[in-house]
């Protein structure tokens, strides 16, 4: 908790098995709950996260990242979350920066804050494949342009929200996909929420979870997409249902999952 606000981390889970407890073993005791929505894992997964005291969630089929954050991020906010932090459990993003992203939104400072890879250069020092480098800096640029933002990268998967924030967003609107993360921003930029950033050491290694080659295009070409609609609606020549103020919120409880 800080300056009264209960902290909520949430892991979206899949085949995390390997890499669940030391990802949680380094999570800070500023931290009030711990939520673990599993993907239909094949592995360990629940078994480790039942000894590990999470509260844990199970789908009952592989509905894609995208659908588990929205798991994620609703049973938060049933817990009682005033802010809600999402960690990978593949241990690759650096869970003792959890404090410093909660800390700029339990005090205001922001609405969002980001685990930037690319501030400090942690990106390329732990590891990250030239070719997803290069895709990150380009897909940045040509999002900041159209979006008219300054963010140091949009595909972090390491990132804070205040509970107003994410009651306000259409996120069930979103793709089911890894194209959620996207989206998310895109929504909260355009609905005039601010987004901070902190430096975030990464490290890639076998373990970690990634997403194949095809996948990492059709994202790309979703988040071009992304960037269009958000154009079109902001200039009034089309509406989109991800850019609607109208569009269908958190609130609205789903039957695709159960407490474990």
């Amino acid at each position: 908790m800080l300056n009264h606000k209960q902290i909520v981390v949430v892991m979206p889970a899949y085949n995390a098995a390997k890499t669940l407890e030391a990802t949680v073993g380094q999570l800070p005791d500023s931290v009030d709950t711990k939520i673990l929505v599993d993907d239909c894992s094949a592995d360990d997964t629940v078994e480790i996260a039942h000894r590990l005291g999470l509260k844990t969630f199970l789908h009952d089929r592989n509905y894609g990242y995208g659908r588990n954050q929205k798991t994620c991020y609703r049973e938060a906010l049933d817990s009682g979350a005033d802010i809600v932090i999402m960690v990978h459990p593949d241990y690759q993003y650096n869970p003792l920066i959890v404090t410093a992203i909660a800390s700029m939104i339990a005090y205001g400072v922001y609405d969002v804050v980001l685990g930037s890879r690319i501030v400090g250069g942690g990106a390329l020092k732990g590891g990250m494949p030239l070719y997803k480098y290069a895709a990150n800096r380009i897909l940045t640029v040509f999002q900041n342009l159209l979006l008219r933002s300054k963010l140091s990268e949009f595909h972090t998967g390491f990132r804070g929200f205040s509970r107003d924030m994410l009651l306000s967003l259409p996120l069930l609107e979103n793709s089911d996909d890894f194209l959620f993360d996207n989206q998310m921003l895109a929504q909260a930029i355009f609905f005039g929420f601010s987004i901070g950033e902190v430096s975030c050491p990464t490290k890639y290694f076998k373990e970690a979870s990634s997403i194949s080659f095809r996948r990492s295009v059709r994202y790309g070409l979703g988040v071009v997409w992304t960037s269009i609609q958000f154009v079109l609606q902001k200039m009034g020549l089309v509406r989109f249902p991800i850019f609607e103020a109208e569009g269908r919120k958190l609130q609205r409880k789903s039957a695709d999952h159960l407490a474990a």
